[in-house]
């Protein structure tokens, strides 16, 4: 059982409390997906330096910085409000007349859930309200998933809700850069891992090159909070079992945290960590472009 001392203990508390018989989380899939959700805020992680793309937000997708793309996909959504947390100015100036509000956070974070946690500190929302954590590498994130984990959040009553999505073939099983993740009956993650799991011992025992039968989920890095929870979830120090996989969420659940897991009503496509990927998105969002004036 997780202990927690101070002023918002009680709140806080109340959205990480065990999990009880719920149902399996969903969410509708489509374009009314994010219709009677209550009010929730989108935050997005953007930091100026990456290894592997240098100025990454700022990349050019169809003549406009990346980061602008994600944000208009979280509002589209439906969010009330959508905030860019950053540490570089010129990431601030190129959303000005933009309608995001941005945040300029500290260079020195280890991670975007810190960042966003000084941005729901300079912003100042309560610790009731949800925020979806959207990576700025994610230009074509669907409208209805950004509002599912938003939802999730509400109708579950955990603090901490993300999505998952079925594996369909073998090598995305095994592959370690793909999280999977395992759901208790009623919605709640048991955990996650790098590792196939649940792991078919006797699928594999006859043929590891071949999907075994059954449901397999990946996690989609998605994340909705209650502010209360995001602000208690930065303070925690990190675990063994995040240290061994490296795998953020971890964190929480060793706490004794619950994370409520729905399933993705629209296929995320992948984000944008490389040139190479760069030049796949500009593909895709001269298709879609094309496809719109037809």
């Amino acid at each position: 059982m997780l202990s927690i001392t101070g002023a918002n203990a009680g709140q806080v508390l109340q959205v990480v409390a065990t999990a009880c018989a719920s149902p399996v989380w969903q969410c509708p899939v489509g374009h009314n997906a994010h219709m009677s959700i209550q009010d929730f805020l989108v935050a997005i992680p953007a930091r100026y330096a990456a290894s592997r793309l240098p100025g990454k937000p700022l990349r050019l997708i169809g003549g406009e910085p990346m980061v602008l793309h994600v944000a208009r996909r979280a509002l589209a959504a439906g969010a009330r409000a959508v905030w860019v947390a950053t540490d570089d100015a010129r990431i601030a100036e190129a959303l000005q007349d933009s309608g995001v509000q941005v945040a300029m956070t500290s260079p020195d974070h280890a991670s975007g859930t810190d960042r966003l946690a000084e941005c729901a500190r300079i912003a100042g929302w309560p610790d009731d309200a949800i925020v979806v954590n959207l990576q700025g590498d994610e230009p074509f994130a669907p409208a209805d998933g950004i509002a599912c984990v938003a939802r999730t959040v509400a109708d579950s009553g955990a603090g901490i809700a993300t999505l998952a999505a079925p594996i369909a073939d073998i090598d995305t099983l095994l592959d370690p850069n793909v999280v999977k993740v395992v759901r208790a009956s009623h919605g709640d993650a048991l955990y996650f891992s790098r590792a196939p799991i649940p792991y078919p011992r006797d699928a594999f025992a006859h043929d590891r090159s071949v999907m075994p039968q059954g449901q397999w989920l990946r996690h989609i890095g998605i994340y909705g909070y209650r502010v209360s929870a995001l602000r208690a979830f930065a303070a925690l120090p990190a675990g063994a079992l995040e240290r061994t996989e490296s795998l953020e969420q971890l964190r929480a659940l060793q706490a004794g945290w619950r994370i409520a897991v729905a399933l993705a009503p629209s296929a995320f496509p992948p984000g944008v960590d490389t040139a190479e990927d760069l030049a796949r998105a500009e593909r895709i969002f001269m298709e879609q472009n094309s496809k719109e004036r037809t």
